[in-house]
């Protein structure tokens, strides 16, 4: 793909100035696990073996993503997050190196950890292009930018073209979970899904979305909008 070629971006790349062992993380322990372009991606990429891969798209500090990964060695986990800031954060979680900690000679992950983990630091549809078909079992979408401004519904990662994507890399009975707090996203998920002949909603009763999932990994941002009075709700969406 040629730089022209390339989707636009809509959002930060890099918030606050990253302190020094962050830095360090970035320089040193990313270009371990990270998922370059010339990788192939297979399930082979990953130094544990897994018997399925699942893909979270933005996964903020990583909070989700490391959680689910630590209680599935079994499965191994995409990362894509074009926020610098928040793929500092999850390597962080991956090898318990902090802020004021001493930067070891040589990194590596926590020793109840299994590398399961891989991660995308660019846009994730330059990613799609890249995963074979049918090859993911999950994918989580985890309280995406809403752009609640109809203007800007055109930048909503919930559209025809995404949609269309997800459905190809994902295995039939394979799960797209949306979790939102915001009204307009959730209205126009369900919208966007229930006209996509690729997808079905596996709710049953309210108690299936209200809820959290019985495999949920709590958020920051998830307890900052509880805080602030918005409820979140999670949709799971099985390939058909």
């Amino acid at each position: 793909m040629l730089l022209s070629d390339k989707p636009k971006f809509y959002g930060r790349r890099q918030g606050r100035k990253i302190r020094k062992a962050k830095s360090g993380l970035l320089e040193q322990f990313l270009p371990e696990v990270s998922i370059s372009s010339d990788d192939k991606i297979s399930a082979d990429m990953f130094g544990a073996k897994v018997a399925e891969v699942y893909l979270e798209i933005g996964f903020g500090n990583g909070e989700h993503l490391a959680g689910q990964s630590l209680k599935h060695h079994e499965i191994g986990f995409i990362g894509a997050e074009v926020f610098k800031n928040g793929v500092a954060n999850l390597l962080t979680l991956l090898t318990g190196i902090k802020e004021k900690s001493d930067m070891p000679e040589h990194i590596s992950l926590l020793p109840e950890r299994t590398d399961n983990v891989r991660i995308w630091s660019d846009d994730v549809r330059l990613l799609f292009a890249k995963i074979p078909d049918g090859f993911l079992s999950k994918v989580f979408l985890l309280f995406p930018d809403p752009w609640p401004k109809k203007r800007h519904a055109s930048r909503r990662f919930i559209n025809p073209d995404n949609l269309q994507e997800l459905a190809r890399i994902l295995k039939k009975g394979g799960i797209l979970r949306v979790a939102t707090d915001h009204p307009v996203y959730k209205s126009w998920t369900l919208r966007q899904l229930r006209d996509n002949k690729d997808f079905q909603w596996t709710a049953k009763c309210g108690n299936d979305w209200k809820n959290p999932p019985a495999d949920w990994v709590e958020t920051k941002y998830q307890r900052k909008a509880v805080a602030e009075g918005r409820r979140p709700i999670f949709l799971d969406f099985e390939r058909i």
